[in-house]
């Protein structure tokens, strides 16, 4: 195949590993029969060759003086006449193709002798330690390759360098290239510290917009203040956060959006309780998903089936649900968990059967949108 053609080198990448031991055993039984050929001419006199490499001389003077284009050579003919141009002066028989040619093919012929023989760069690590490594870097945002490589010589004892380590680096996602602790981990690691709050609307049925402030522990998913109003303002909401906060918090954060209710007098009250305000940027909504999250919860299992009369009818609704929510509605965050679960559920020695004095309660929450269930032992 002449890879100078276009499309020569789509056609060698589409051709199968088949295809390929094919072609290379064409090109071994032409330079067989090559050699057979030559063993053959060597057992005939001088002058019958003399004679007959004259014959075919003149033949091809013919041909060039008529302006024949001569047939592309395969890669057999080539690679033959690269080692029989080894045993004469060949620039004055070559007519076929300029001396240039020739003398690429040889360089060429080099390259892939050479290419064969020695070994391309080192052995690649095993599989199980490249993903190992992989992992180690998406599980520690803040490690570099030299930890890393320290991390499995000194406790693993897998002695590997830290430019080994970077070859193998994932080179696609958010852990490629980590200069500081990214938001996700950042808000994985202070949880137990975290507060969010945030404002959502409700419709009344004279078409009213009450607004409801939400304020959440991040950690442990629980609700810590919820009220209602239909003008939120600065001042309410800081109210709303000094009866929400208590004095002896263990709380370092607050995440907020940039609504203009929180106001730079806000920021200043809550420094004031302890706490380091982290606003959200603009246009972010992920960045304070948690409350994003809970948001869209109580819509969907409490708003979107309660039609509020007025504000206090939706404050009732609202505190009621958020009771349900912290002390009975499971979380699948929490492993799943509750956030002020009071009773640890009993061991059973059949998971599938209640005890003979055990009797299984439902408490009705919204006027029965809701259930809890719990369980409660008759007496003896």
């Amino acid at each position: 195949m002449d890879l100078r053609r276009p499309g020569a080198a789509l056609i060698m990448a589409s051709m199968t590993f088949p295809m390929l031991i094919r072609s290379a055993f064409d090109v071994l039984r032409d330079l067989a029969l090559d050699a057979v050929s030559c063993a053959g001419s060597s057992l005939r006199s001088r002058t019958s060759l003399l004679a007959e490499n004259l014959f075919l001389r003149k033949q091809l003077a013919f041909d060039q003086e008529r302006g024949i284009r001569p047939v592309r050579l395969t890669n057999a003919a080539r690679l033959s006449l690269v080692l029989s141009s080894r045993f004469f002066d060949w620039k004055s028989a070559l007519m076929v193709v300029k001396p240039a040619t020739l003398i690429g093919w040889h360089r060429k012929a080099f390259r892939l002798f050479w290419k064969l023989k020695s070994r391309p760069g080192r052995r690649r690590i095993p599989p199980e330690l490249r993903q190992l490594i992989v992992e180690m870097v998406r599980d520690n945002p803040i490690w570099g390759e030299e930890r890393i490589a320290h991390e499995l010589g000194l406790k693993l004892g897998i002695r590997i360098s830290p430019r080994t380590v970077r070859a193998y680096w994932p080179s696609k996602g958010p852990w490629s290239h980590r200069n500081s602790q990214r938001w996700n981990p950042f808000v994985r690691n202070h949880a137990r510290a975290l507060l969010a709050c945030d404002f959502m609307v409700a419709i009344t049925v004279r078409f009213r917009v009450i607004y409801i402030f939400v304020l959440m522990e991040i950690g442990s998913r629980r609700i810590v203040h919820c009220n209602v109003t239909p003008h939120p303002t600065a001042e309410w909401t800081i109210q709303q956060l000094r009866e929400a906060i208590p004095s002896d918090h263990e709380y370092r954060f607050l995440i907020h959006d940039r609504h203009a209710t929180f106001s730079s007098e806000l920021d200043a009250a809550v420094t004031a309780l302890g706490l380091q305000v982290l606003k959200t940027p603009i246009r972010a909504p992920k960045t304070n998903a948690f409350c994003e999250r809970l948001i869209g919860t109580m819509r969907r299992e409490c708003l979107d089936y309660m039609v509020p009369l007025n504000d206090r009818h939706l404050r009732r609704i609202v505190r009621e649900w958020v009771s349900h929510y912290n002390r009975g509605r499971p979380h699948s965050s929490l492993g799943p968990g509750i956030p002020d679960q009071r009773s640890v559920p009993p061991a059973r020695m059949h998971r599938h059967c209640f005890d003979d004095e055990e009797r299984v309660t439902s408490t009705a929450v919204l006027g029965g949108l809701d259930h809890e269930y719990a369980l409660e032992r008759s007496a003896a």
